[in-house]
């Protein structure tokens, strides 16, 4: 129990002061029971303020404090700290959020934003009197990480854990790695194609012994806590083995009957059933995808390398800690929309990329050669307004990408106009260089507002964009378009079953959510479960990779010591209370309590490394026999009590 209770109560600035009368709040504290020193602070989490807290402790020999300040999703770990620091345990501090669930909450009553906090600091302060000193503990952990997705954030990710000692199976749902970054072809800022990026880290990946890659390959289930993870993996076959001799397989590839259309190329052209989607892909080895084969044989009959009746495999992995890096989609439109799909030379950004490579010479789709094309921007972004959809965040690479492209087909075929109709371009960064360069090109830029969209109608054999542009004070311009590219946005993973199975968190954009996008930003409520990349949310290669670092440094810091420290406050049982109803175990989320023999009666037992503390099993207990560490009914009636007065 606490008996010298220093209190903190922060301005925020003005976050708090501006609608809580924080002086209010200190002078009506100060004389609560246990309360040694109640003093407010600019900034409670400012180094200077931090160095006061710590020398009141010291100097006054505190056995517990309480910082009325924010929510503690933000400060939490910033407090403990300190605490540590000035020799107190970290357990005996409590944190008060007057911010979110005061001054925010109630900007427009000043008055009853001033008396909440008041109840809320003495409740604070009760809690902070019952409680007790409390001391992490350890569990053995593996130093092997799971990394899901082998594209550039993937791959970067387990060369980056690899060559810091750590054990790395790396699994891609495909049967080649690369993700989309293969399929485009000279990056944005950068001097080399999406193939050659590719084939370079690939090329350092299998340099490294401590490197399993499984292609073909997804999580089924995942069992175990952070440290020690049990996770089953599917592999779906290639039917092809890796070392053949070329020149038969390309006579087994000419020799397949099937041709289905072929999503590496986003449908423009087909490919057999048997396939590989460029010389330098790896693994180097083609696959048959079983769905489109109709198992004729006539492959076999020129290579030896190929075997039609290998089997899907289950393997089991132990690991310590999981990297999802499963990146994104790009948005189809819809039906109609803009008039993809019923217009035939309405093509997309990623069809459009996909087309310059499959065209040397000149630039044609559909047999007709392209002079001049339209770009409409924000196709699947920033829809609200008249563009009606679900994506209301920006896509942040598209603009760029979009530019960068009309001046790769301006420098590959010297006869081709590019028109850009946007709803203001986001070429942030250095890439600003690229949007004067295309306008120095020539290009010409008309500007919409989400009211007022393009429309694009087929007149005869004529695609006319109509615009109403703000720079010419939304005077209608028609232009007639041999090409129309949808500049389509990031979306996340239509088929990500590894969301469920890991049970990560998704955001109202659907993409993976982290913990806090600044404090902890690749980290998720999972322990031992990292994100990292496009997967988060819209990212360029070079924002991907920052991201992906981070989080392998995360994943190391982790599991390296092969030991963790785990929170103490987690759920304990009444040994002699408790009957085993079973209800806790229905309740629980994290598998977290099993059922065992003591003293002759069945009783419910908490397994520590996978127990979170979320307290969801204590109501449903009908004879009150669980209660949480650091949680207990003592401490949480304790702050009712002072609520209540």
């Amino acid at each position: 129990m606490s008996n010298k209770i220093g209190v903190y109560i922060c301005h925020c600035g003005n976050n708090i002061s501006e609608y809580v009368d924080v002086e209010r709040v200190r002078d009506s504290i100060e004389n609560e029971k246990g309360v040694h020193i109640a003093r407010t602070t600019m900034f409670a989490c400012a180094d200077s303020a931090q160095t006061e807290i710590i020398d009141d402790i010291k100097d006054n020999a505190l056995d517990g404090i309480v910082i009325a300040s924010c929510s503690p999703k933000l400060h939490l770990q910033t407090f403990r700290e300190v605490a540590k620091r000035a020799g107190l345990n970290p357990y005996n501090y409590v944190q008060v959020n007057i911010r979110e669930q005061g001054s925010w909450a109630h900007s427009d009553d000043p008055e009853g934003a001033t008396e909440k906090a008041i109840s809320l600091v003495k409740a604070g302060i009760g809690r902070t009197r019952f409680s007790k000193s409390l001391e992490h503990f350890t569990i053995s952990a593996k130093n092997s990480v799971l990394i899901i997705g082998a594209g550039i954030a993937g791959m970067r990710a387990a060369i980056e854990l690899a060559e810091m000692g750590t054990r790395v199976y790396l699994i891609e749902r495909e049967h080649f790695v690369g993700g989309r970054l293969s399929q485009w072809g000279v990056l944005c800022s950068l001097n080399e194609t999406g193939k050659e990026l590719i084939s370079r880290i690939y090329k350092r990946l299998k340099e490294l012994d401590n490197i399993t890659l499984f292609t073909g390959a997804e999580v089924i289930s995942k069992a175990g806590s952070s440290g020690n993870f049990e996770v089953e993996i599917k592999i779906t076959p290639r039917h092809v083995k890796t070392k053949c001799d070329p020149e038969g397989l390309q006579k087994a590839i000419d020799a397949c009957p099937v041709e289905v259309p072929d999503e590496f190329n986003f449908y423009l052209t087909n490919r057999k059933a048997i396939f590989k989607n460029f010389d330098s892909e790896f693994p180097e080895a083609p696959v048959i995808n079983m769905e489109n084969c109709n198992r004729c044989g006539e492959c076999l009959k020129y290579c030896d390398s190929i075997d039609l009746d290998q089997k899907t495999e289950i393997i089991k992995l132990e690991i310590g800690a999981i990297q999802v890096c499963t990146g994104f989609d790009p948005y189809e439109p819809k039906e109609g929309e803009f008039g993809y799909k019923t217009i035939d030379n309405v093509i997309t950004l990623q069809q459009l990329k996909r087309l310059v490579e499959l065209n040397e010479k000149q630039l044609f789709l559909n047999g007709k050669q392209i002079h001049n094309i339209a770009f409409i921007y924000c196709v699947g972004s920033r829809q609200f307004g008249k563009i009606n959809g679900n994506n209301q965040y920006c896509s942040r690479y598209c603009c760029t990408v979009a530019i960068h492209s009309s001046l790769i087909v301006g420098k590959k075929y010297n006869d081709i106009s590019c028109l850009h109709f946007t709803r203001g371009v986001r070429t942030y960064g250095k890439q600003e260089l690229i949007y004067d360069e295309a306008s120095q090109k020539g290009d010409i830029f008309f500007h919409f507002d989400e009211n007022s969209p393009p429309t694009v109608e087929k007149s005869g054999n004529k695609t006319i964009v109509k615009v109403n542009d703000v720079y010419t004070d939304q005077i209608e311009l028609g232009v007639e378009a041999d090409l129309v590219v949808l500049v389509s946005g990031m979306i996340p993973r239509k088929d990500n079953s590894v969301v469920a199975i890991l049970k990560t968190p998704v955001g109202r954009d659907g993409f993976l959510n982290e913990i806090h996008p600044k404090l902890r930003p690749v980290e998720t409520v999972i322990d031992g479960v990292f994100i990292s990349g496009a997967a988060q949310g819209p990212k360029n290669i070079e924002e991907t990779v920052n991201s992906t670092l981070s989080a392998a440094s995360k994943v190391n810091a982790l599991i390296c010591n092969e030991e963790i420290k785990l929170e103490p406050t987690i759920a304990t049982i009444n040994e002699e209370t408790c009957e085993w109803c079973g209800k806790c175990l229905e309740a629980c989320p994290f598998n977290a309590i099993s059922q065992i023999t003591h003293n002759g009666k069945k009783i419910a037992s908490i397994i520590e490394t996978n127990c979170k503390g979320c307290g969801i099993c204590t109501p449903v207990c009908p004879v009150d026999a669980i209660d949480i560490i650091g949680y207990t009914n003592v401490e949480i009636e304790s702050m009712i009590i002072e609520l209540a007065k």
